[in-house]
């Protein structure tokens, strides 16, 4: 029994690590790609391991175009990204709440309205959106970006932060009430520090997608000297005037790295946040 189970561990492991393999190898092949003379990307694509490496690329790419280094476009997705994810949190934080703990009138309607909007496409609001923020005067700035976030605009945060919140006993909101906590005191001093794992899921989350968010660059970015790093990797690698692929692979290798560092600081927060739906034990 015994060795049956271990050649079934064997077979286990090596059957995940092919799998894992076959799923990170297009992120592999771009980062060792990077590291190729331009002039050998594309001749050598069946190769993973490049023959010469030089850090070239990087040094070409980090020159960006039209006069603005990739410096520039990285401080504007930092920009974006923390605002937004600051906004995401503190709203969602404050609407999960409410929806958990509190009574008052059309909690249930506003709990679906909530949900419908994890269930909307984007696309969906594309539009309409752009047309609000027009009037607004708001197409060519940041705001589009960055203030509708801070009124919890995605309900998976809000979803998410009401299950962790659902786990936190109720026995400590009536103990601080007794001590004559209000409904913010028990927010801040009691809910917010138990419910840090679902706050730094939401804050992964949210951060990523915001980094990654090209669509909403494209719509209301119209400076060069404010395009995130998303929409400048596009700009960047145009077939129309021609582009540097050894330099686009660099960048691009280099815009994973604030994200990748994001996880694996906060991997372990990140399992809890998702795995669990409350305090157990």
């Amino acid at each position: 029994m015994t060795k049956k189970r271990t050649i079934g561990a064997i077979v286990y492991h090596v059957l995940v690590l092919f799998g894992a393999f076959i799923m990170i190898y297009p992120l592999l092949w771009m980062i060792l790609s990077s590291f190729k003379p331009t002039n050998m990307v594309l001749p050598t694509a069946k190769q993973l391991i490049p023959t010469a490496w030089t850090l070239e690329n990087y040094k070409t790419g980090w020159k960006g175009f039209m006069g603005y280094t990739f410096a520039t476009f990285f401080k504007n997705s930092f920009f974006i990204s923390i605002l937004s994810t600051f906004g995401t949190l503190i709203s969602s934080a404050f609407v999960a709440y409410a929806l958990q703990r509190l009574n008052f009138k059309l909690k249930r309607l506003l709990f679906i309205l909530v949900l419908a909007t994890m269930m909307l496409p984007p696309q969906i609001l594309m539009i309409p959106q752009y047309m609000w923020f027009r009037r607004l005067n708001w197409v060519g700035t940041y705001y589009p970006m960055i203030l509708p976030y801070f009124f919890a605009i995605q309900g998976f945060f809000v979803y998410l932060i009401m299950n962790f919140i659902g786990g936190v006993p109720s026995q400590l909101d009536e103990a601080a009430k007794i001590d004559g906590c209000s409904y913010y005191g028990i927010f801040f001093r009691i809910i917010l520090p138990l419910i840090t794992p679902a706050l730094i899921t939401s804050a992964i989350f949210s951060f990523i997608w915001r980094w990654d968010d090209y669509l909403s660059a494209l719509l209301y970015v119209t400076k060069p000297e404010m395009r995130p790093i998303s929409l400048a990797l596009k700009l960047f690698n145009d077939p129309s005037s021609g582009s540097d692929i050894g330099a686009t692979l660099a960048m691009s290798t280099l815009s994973i790295i604030p994200a990748t560092i994001l996880f694996l600081i906060f991997q372990k927060s990140l399992v809890e946040g998702i795995a669990s739906s409350g305090i157990k034990g």
